[in-house]
């Protein structure tokens, strides 16, 4: 049974915020915005056609408020909800409680949510569906003795991971039995204070990884299709910060057998939507299920331009109730793309936030350049949320010409006022390794020179007036936007 979508309140900010509106503007869909008092003149609220404050910056008051969030869209006559990423995106209960009010969840289903968001429920369910895993536990370890027992039998090093982990939070790699005890208490305190849950299991610790992962679409008829793989290897403290598709250690055959097994998870917990399935790649072709993403990904505009497929648009559809149109074999990977993930970061200093105000901010243009931003000139970067400033994309007919845009996007990209990571993408993308496309997910511990880097967009002693002006310009501008022929379509609930 079918169900248009005729108004989608969007429950983030920013660059995804943004994102989402546009694609939902090119369907006829009448968007909602909302926003910290941080977020007053952000570009998503000026982009949408209502927009509500939500409370103070702090995310705990405004962007996780998730009743607020729901009794909004039922004041606001809004259909659907788009969570983004982050936030309340892999909330279950958030998801059920959208569904309670009679809101289209634009995501999978609640128990989806809950099966992927847990990583021992996720293991148990794809097992069914001979998943490649990797050796470990069956199940929570939490008999000290009997754990390091099953470590020795595996064989060091191992990995003790939390179960309701993510970001890095929760690991601990252990290199021999004499040091087991100690991780292993670290990983569950880590995992009580992290996530409120101090579940852990032991696996393989897999040497020289690759982190490649599998974009799908399943819709409520039960047809699933994969969008081919992403190669996310280049990480900072386990984070992605350079993507990639294809991924050049693939096969066709490997892709292949990847994107089954993806199809395999998406079936294990019923899924609905857009959704990725994350595996370790180790050396030699083996691969093992790490564990499932049950959101649009950061890294989402790689696949986008490597298949012409809009996600965003896809994920409307399929929450309407609409059939994949996309059959398997129509599939097809057409050139190359890399997305650099722009934070406001030292990378000198351990890539280290860097908060401020942008004195000057120009985005690159040209053929095969997209950037996915929230931001504007004389914007703050704020402490309280997420530093990336920008996603930049470059696509090309070949990986080679997809570095080179990229490399000339980056030389023409002007951001002032805060460090940035821009100096370390160049660095990565110039190094021998990355171009031969023999790297791994410790390409930062193995290779990173902190000194080759330039510190010229730090330099503000340099920008001196000139930044000054562009920032009372970049004011003027923010001013006469929000008065430029969009107040009088926003509802008298904008303040």
């Amino acid at each position: 049974m079918s169900r248009t979508i005729e108004k989608l309140l969007v429950a983030n900010r920013g660059e995804i915020a943004l994102r989402i509106m546009r694609s939902a503007r090119e369907m006829g869909i009448k968007t909602v915005a909302i926003y910290s008092e941080a977020d007053r003149r952000a570009p998503h609220v000026m982009f949408a056609d209502e927009a509500v404050l939500l409370g103070p910056a702090p995310s705990s008051d405004s962007y996780l408020k998730g009743d607020k969030i729901i009794s909004l869209a039922i004041e606001l006559n809004v259909d659907a909800i788009h969570p983004g990423y982050g936030f309340l995106s892999e909330n279950a209960q958030f998801a059920q409680r959208v569904e309670d009010a009679g809101i289209i969840f634009i995501g999978p289903r609640p128990d989806a949510i809950e099966i992927m968001g847990d990583k021992l429920s996720a293991k148990a369910a794809v097992e069914e569906f001979d998943v490649p895993l990797v050796p470990g536990s069956d199940g929570e370890v939490t008999d000290i003795d009997a754990a390091k027992k099953l470590a020795e039998k595996i064989g060091f090093p191992v990995m003790i991971k939390a179960s309701a982990g993510g970001g890095g939070k929760g690991m601990r790699i252990v290199q021999n039995k004499e040091e087991f005890s100690s991780q292993m208490e670290r990983a569950v305190s880590e995992a009580t204070n992290s996530f409120g849950n101090g579940a852990v299991f032991v696996e393989k610790y897999v040497l020289d990884p690759r982190h490649i992962e599998i974009q799908v679409l399943a819709d409520e008829h039960g047809n699933v299709v994969h969008l081919f793989e992403r190669e996310c290897s280049i990480q900072r403290r386990h984070q992605k910060v350079i993507e990639e598709a294809p991924s050049v250690v693939l096969t066709d055959a490997l892709r292949k057998a990847m994107g089954e097994a993806a199809v395999n998870v998406a079936k294990s917990c019923n899924y609905r939507g857009a959704g990725t399935v994350e595996f370790i790649f180790e050396p030699g072709g083996k691969f093992y299920f790490l564990e499932m993403n049950t959101r649009l990904q950061v890294e989402h505009p790689v696949t986008e331009q490597i298949t012409g497929i809009d996600l965003v648009k896809a994920q409307i559809r399929i929450a309407e109730g609409h059939p994949l149109d996309l059959k398997q074999e129509d599939l097809r990977i057409q050139g190359h793309s890399i997305e650099v993930r722009v934070y406001a970061e030292n990378a000198a200093e351990n890539f280290m936030p860097a908060t401020g105000k942008l004195f000057e901010y120009k985005r690159p243009q040209g053929l095969g350049v997209r950037v996915d931003d929230g931001l504007e000139q004389g914007m703050d970067i704020s402490i309280y949320y997420d530093p990336m400033i920008a996603k930049l994309i470059t696509f090309g007919s070949s990986r080679d010409e997809a570095i080179a845009r990229m490399k000339r996007a980056i030389s023409e990209y002007r951001i002032s006022g805060v460090q940035t990571t821009l100096d370390f993408a160049s660095f990565v993308l110039d190094h021998n390794a990355f171009i031969s496309g023999d790297f791994d997910t410790h390409f930062v511990a193995k290779y990173f020179d902190k000194d080759a880097l330039s510190n010229d967009d730090l330099d503000l002693e340099s920008v001196g007036a000139a930044a000054v002006a562009n920032l009372l310009q970049g004011s003027k501008a923010q001013q006469s936007v929000v008065t430029h022929g969009k107040t009088s379509r926003w509802k008298s609930n904008r303040t």
